[in-house]
């Protein structure tokens, strides 16, 4: 609802843990879902045209940079807050290689969300989450993050040599590159014109690196590239090595201290890790149309004429039209007669807000995306995946793009009475609506404990909101006792307490092949080094749509 009152899903200030959400005015000026390429395009006009006239290229892709295990062990060298001692300057340059923009950016104490013109970047102290769609170039950034983590966080890392070719990149502790397999793998830039090429991109890298394909070759697949823990970085190739008969360069291995290895290996940190991401093609057309300008304004605007009218039966005489973000011209038959303008809470048509405005209405209703991006989180029910009745201080920050695409990101803190309280977790949303190209993403790291649902609920509730014809999940798990056999840290050490645990888990994972309205086709699990990962791939009841898009040709 697009009022001057704080939304009931949108905690502003109620207690100073409460995220902080700052708005890019600059960067939403004249923003849409079909000129948010203009850089793209003006380094390769030829792409615009069948750009425009086609669809737009929905599957992210995503890179976890970490360079800790946890926050609460980063090496004694760097900043006390790690990488959220970097200035959002420095990261908007980074992005600049990636070729996209912060629209903005929600501030806590632990995390720093940023919402940008193509997905998501989250910060936290000891790891960095990279989200981004379209033909953005991800993987170019990647040398950057290295970089500024090493000058700008203080992380350890290699002496930078210029006249061997040797930048000052910090050591990540791991790395994880995945995404869906793209559908329109011709509009991608380098290095992601294949999966092939990025995995080269990443060896080039990083040494030990593993890449798996998941899912049907001719079906719907996913890849993963994964590296071990304590990542060592790939020696740069030595000049002339074809004509002189020289030592290859020594690789630096920069270690963490032995405790933090051990309890990584027992399973022993406090901070859990657990990532959900659901991508869904296909979506229904009406449930999509909620994502597209003429219907949300339309939302906006019945929302609105319901709290006039209410009003007016309450108190006539009180009422005033301008604090409902209208205006009120007379009334006639009992009737209240307004003049409806969604973006009256905005200083100019292209949704710039004016200082004399400012300090009237919460940030996140200062902007026309931001302002109805606020009324489609509501509608559509996604703010009530995480209710504010159980999450009192968790910040929503959501963006509509003219004339379609949407975008939000959420910061949860953990809910009092669970372990790790005082931990801030996140979860973000995309999504493509046009019905040639429908795509949609849900991702987050709410642990199911914490939430105090199944994942299967969790999936069936974002799942609603879509209505997909098919979907995949994965679910991506920190081992239960890791490769040493402990248990997690709060639990006592007994077999019983153990065997428990994997009953639950065996419960949890019968659950979710039981997703209301859809077939599980597919279920596949990986047990890699130190997590359980499990994809699994549904099909709706009812659907009639053929076989998947591959779009790029699997290896």
């Amino acid at each position: 609802m697009v009022t001057i009152d704080i939304p009931r899903h949108y905690a502003a200030s109620p207690s100073d843990g409460t995220p902080h959400l700052t708005i890019n005015h600059e960067a939403t000026l004249d923003l849409d879902s079909s000129n948010a390429f203009e850089g793209m395009f003006s380094k390769h006009p030829f792409l615009e045209q069948q750009f425009v006239i086609n669809c737009y290229s929905g599957p992210e892709k995503l890179l976890e940079v970490w360079f800790s295990p946890s926050p609460e062990e980063l090496p004694v060298s760097t900043a006390c807050n790690g990488l959220k001692a970097v200035s959002a300057g420095i990261w908007k340059e980074m992005l600049d290689l990636v070729n996209c923009k912060v629209l903005s950016t929600v501030e806590s104490e632990q995390v720093d969300a940023y919402l940008l013109s193509e997905s998501s970047m989250f910060v936290f102290p000891h790891k960095l989450i990279l989200k981004t769609c379209g033909t953005t170039t991800l993987l170019c950034g990647l040398p950057r993050i290295l970089e500024i983590a090493a000058l700008s966080a203080g992380f350890p890392h290699v002496q930078p040599n210029p006249l061997d070719g040797i930048p000052a990149f910090a050591t990540p502790y791991r790395i994880f590159y995945s995404r869906k397999n793209f559908l329109f793998p011709d509009r991608q830039h380098h290095p992601h014109r294949s999966w092939r090429d990025e995995v080269k991109f990443l060896d080039k890298m990083f040494l030990g690196g593993s890449a798996y394909m998941i899912g049907k070759m001719n079906g719907e697949h996913w890849y993963l590239y994964i590296t071990d823990p304590v990542t060592t970085l790939t020696p740069p190739a030595t000049p002339y090595a074809d004509k002189v008969n020289q030592v290859e360069t020594e690789t630096k291995l920069l270690t963490m201290p032995a405790d933090v290895v051990a309890a990584d290996a027992m399973g022993l940190r406090q901070w859990p890790d657990e990532t959900l991401e659901v991508l869904m093609t296909d979506l229904d057309p009406e449930n999509a149309k909620q994502f597209h300008l003429e219907n949300a304004s339309a939302v906006a605007e019945g929302q609105f004429y319901q709290q006039a009218h209410q009003a007016h039966n309450d108190n006539w005489n009180g009422f005033n039209g301008n604090e409902l973000g209208g205006r009120v011209s007379g009334h006639a038959n009992g009737r209240i007669q307004a003049v409806f303008d969604v973006f009256s809470n905005t200083g100019s048509d292209s949704g710039e807000f004016t200082s004399d405005d400012e300090g009237r209405y919460p940030e996140e209703l200062t902007t026309e995306g931001h302002a109805l991006g606020t009324v489609v989180s509501e509608s559509c029910g996604l703010s009530e995946v995480y209710p504010s009745s159980r999450y009192p201080d968790a910040r929503v920050d959501a963006y509509l793009f003219t004339p379609c695409g949407f975008s939000a990101n959420g910061v949860i803190p953990a809910s009092e009475g669970t372990r790790g309280n005082g931990s801030m977790h996140y979860f973000t949303v995309h999504v493509t609506p046009e019905p040639h190209c429908s795509y949609a993403s849900f991702e987050t790291n709410v642990p199911s404990r914490q939430s105090g649902r199944e994942t299967a609920d969790v999936v069936e509730q974002v799942v609603k909101i879509f209505h997909p014809g098919r979907f995949s999940v994965t679910l991506f798990e920190a081992k239960v006792g890791g490769a040493g056999g402990g248990l997690p840290r709060g639990y006592s050490n007994s077999m019983a307490e153990y065997k428990a645990m994997e009953m639950s888990a065996a419960k949890r994972s019968a659950r979710m092949d039981c997703i209301k309205g859809y077939r599980r086709v597919d279920r596949i699990v990986h047990d890699l080094d130190g997590y359980d990962l499990v994809f699994r791939y549904y099909e709706r009841d009812d659907w009639k749509g053929g076989a998947p898009r591959l779009g790029e040709r699997p290896l």
